[in-house]
């Protein structure tokens, strides 16, 4: 997003929150995820990165609810993108859990790698994306020596306008918070107790300093949420979503855009079908 435009905000935005006797049942539900998910793979271990935001903060949550801390290992994976305060709440959400973590710095690995490649030491996607992979290889690395499941910290959200990078955060065993909006996450995280600095915590990627997910994405999560479950999932067409949240429409168009562009992240990569 260039620096004059603005993040697109709904007048009225949909309120998807859940009651509070909803929150309980939903949270029940992913509890019970988690424990079917490790009983199915024949294993008590599970291993997730905590980046000091509210997703993996109310998956570490769930994680210890469903097997018990001592099951849960966390990896927290600084770069020099990262902020010092976001590391500090990446650990105050392993100790709220009371989960075992390791701190790992990625930057070394992937400093390799673009030597390895210099071409692409100036391409800031590039290089983003390559430190969310770093950091699923480290959680399989670690998930394989344990024998333990990799559990995924991505949402509904994300997953239908393919904000996620493929085989980086998207490469996971399970996702147990896949069918909550932004807004739900939200809630469930100050459900299970994550701390509140983490739980209203700007969303962001670490991909690059001083990057934000809003600003990227030129659009407020509630205002996403709510043209995601109008219109892309509810099926409401783009004007009159437009005239429900205030926005414009051309904003409902983007995330349409957006979701139709991302498809191939959301399904397994394909072949061919057989000649006969």
């Amino acid at each position: 997003m260039s620096d004059s435009e603005t993040i697109a905000t709904a007048g009225d935005p949909l309120d998807l929150t859940l009651s509070d006797a909803e929150v309980e049942q939903r949270r029940t539900h992913l509890v019970e995820f988690i424990q079917t998910q490790t009983a199915a793979a024949g294993v008590d271990q599970t291993v997730l990165g905590i980046s000091g935001g509210v997703d993996s903060g109310l998956v570490t949550g769930l994680a210890a609810e469903a097997l018990g801390p001592e099951n849960v290992h966390g990896l927290i994976m600084p770069s020099t993108m990262n902020d010092e305060k976001t590391m500090s709440d990446a650990e105050r959400v392993a100790q709220r859990f009371e989960v075992p973590y390791d701190v790992i710095e990625i930057e070394p690995i992937v400093e390799a790698f673009l030597d390895a490649y210099p071409e692409a030491q100036d391409n800031r996607m590039a290089a983003g994306n390559l430190r969310v992979r770093t950091r699923a290889v480290l959680n399989y690395l670690v998930a394989n020596t344990e024998d333990a499941l990799v559990l995924g910290t991505g949402n509904r959200t994300e997953a239908l306008i393919g904000y996620f990078t493929k085989y980086g955060d998207g490469a996971v065993d399970c996702h147990p918070i896949a069918n909550l909006y932004k807004q739900q996450v939200r809630q469930l995280a100050r459900a299970v107790g994550v701390p509140e600095s983490v739980a209203s915590r700007t969303p962001t990627a670490g991909m690059w300093v001083g990057q934000t997910d809003e600003e990227e994405l030129g659009i407020e999560y509630d205002t996403l949420d709510s043209i995601l479950a109008l219109h892309v999932e509810g099926g409401v067409p783009a004007s009159a979503t437009a005239r429900e949240i205030g926005v414009e429409a051309n904003v409902v168009e983007r995330v349409r855009a957006l979701y139709e562009g991302s498809t191939h992240k959301r399904r397994v990569p394909p072949g061919p079908e057989e000649p006969y």
